[in-house]
Order: C-alpha cells, then structure tokens, then sequence
C-alpha cells in the first residue's frame, strides 16, 4: 500500500474545465480566472503548468506574445510571482540546451526575467540536471559548466528532487553518432526548404553559419549534378584502350545524351575531357 502526501494548506491547485476548453475568448477567461483565483485566495505566486495547454497558440508568436503581455500586466498589477512551465519540443539530447529548446516561438523568450530548463542526463533516466538558459538581474551562477544534478526519487508518496551536486552539462549529454548528425543535415535542409534564413537556422540547430551554410550547397550541389538518362551506372567513361598513364587514350562515351555513340574523345595527360 502506498503512502499519500499531504501538501500544505497555502497551496492550491486548479483545473481547467474541460467543457470550457476552445470556447471563444478562451484566453482571455483564463487570465481573469487566475487573477480572480489570487485575489481569492491571497496567492503571491502563481505557477502556470503548462503554457501549451493554457494557450491553445502558444506556437505562433503573435497571439502566445498577446497572451504573455496581459499574463505580465497581471502579475505587476497584483505583484505576483509566476512560473510559467513550458515543454520542449523534440530535440536531440547530444546538444546542450540553449533558448532555441523552448517550445514555441522565441518571441516568448523576450518576456521572461529569468529562464532554466531540466534537462534528462544521458546517464541515468533518473537524473536530471537543472541549466539557466536566460537571467535577467540577478547572478548566472548555473551554466553549463556548473549545472546542479538531481535525482527522482518517491518518498512516503512524495515524489521529488533529491540534491546529488554539480557537474558539467557535457557529462550528462549523449555522445553523436552519425545518425544524429543526418537528423541535424535532415533537420537544416527542411528548414531552408520552409523559407528561413541561414542565420535563422543556424540558431535552431545551434551551429554556425557557415556550417549550415555548407550543408545547404551540398546538398544544392547533389541536385545540380543529377544522373545522366539513359546511362547505365558505370558505363559513362570507360576506357576503350588503356593505355599509359600520360599518354592519350581514347574514350568511347555510349547513351550519352547530346552525343552520338560513335563519338570518340581523347583525354589529355590529366585524364579529363
């Protein structure tokens, strides 16, 4: 039998009706019932989990920035505190976390004092390591070269945090293997597909400019220099009479289009037509 855990009489958890869900101006009843709900019950903080679910837009900047505002004005009106719990979209657990990570826009990332992300250690599913990606007005104490490790851990139906110390990002991150890197080369070729910028991409995936930039001439240089029709794999080029190295050879270029397959051509000393 398995054991409850009592919180404290200060803290108070509310739902969000599912009847109420996608209604109109759903938003905007969200903001007033929370503020309705700390004028209430005299809460000083307010934490939001998770923004995704309470802003059914969260993914386009505009109406999640909208959304974000009036969350700012309320907590400067009442002088609130807030923690707003926002999840990461998929990502590859071989690179550090950055600002990019965040779910969403990176416009909601203008509207935060401070930002620190939980990331999952490679090393063990149980532990987790705690990263400050943005501070605002106090010390960056937490970066990746001093990241704070935690373990889950259930005690008496508490399940929580257990403080095991500090250690390097780099520790907890899983090594690349050659399939991450085709999801990033994937990954940088979709995104040039959709209109962004080299700039724009290189943020995302978290390299320079001139890498996702070489990727993408690659990969433009592939199109560019496709197979020829009608020629079977090997067939272009081969020699007719091999001769010695530095001297002419004659070449016989069948199927080729453009070209009649009595055409002969001769190499010069350094093998090209």
């Amino acid at each position: 039998m398995g054991y409850r855990h009592v919180f404290s009489d200060n803290f108070y958890r509310a739902e969000i009706d599912p009847e109420r869900i996608g209604v109109q101006h759903y938003e905007e009843a969200i903001i007033q019932d929370i503020e309705f709900a700390a004028v209430q019950t005299g809460a000083r903080i307010v934490i939001i989990d998770n923004l995704t679910y309470l802003c059914n837009s969260s993914e386009k900047g505009d109406v999640a920035g909208l959304f974000m505002m009036k969350l700012m004005a309320l907590k400067k009106k009442h002088a609130l505190t807030l923690l707003v719990i926002s999840h990461t979209p998929k990502r590859n657990l071989s690179n550090p976390i950055t600002q990019n990570d965040l779910a969403g826009s990176k416009k909601l990332y203008n509207f935060f004092d401070n930002v620190f992300a939980i990331g999952q250690s490679a090393q063990d599913k149980r532990i987790k390591f705690v990263k400050q990606v943005k501070v605002r007005a106090s010390e960056y104490m937490y970066d990746s070269d001093n990241v704070i490790v935690y373990e889950i851990t259930n005690e008496d139906g508490y399940v929580r945090f257990l403080h095991k110390g500090y250690g390097k990002e780099s520790e907890h991150l899983r090594d690349k293997s050659e399939e991450d890197e085709s999801q990033v080369r994937s990954y940088i070729l979709t995104c040039h597909r959709e209109g962004k910028s080299v700039r724009e991409i290189a943020d995302l995936v978290n390299r320079s400019k001139t890498s996702v930039h070489r990727i993408i001439a690659r990969e433009k240089n592939k199109e560019d220099v496709g197979p020829v029709e009608g020629v079977p794999p090997g067939d272009v080029g081969q020699v007719g009479q091999v001769g010695q190295l530095g001297q002419s050879e004659t070449v016989r270029v069948h199927g080729r289009s453009g070209f009649r397959d009595d055409l002969v051509f001769e190499m010069d000393d350094n093998h090209c037509f």
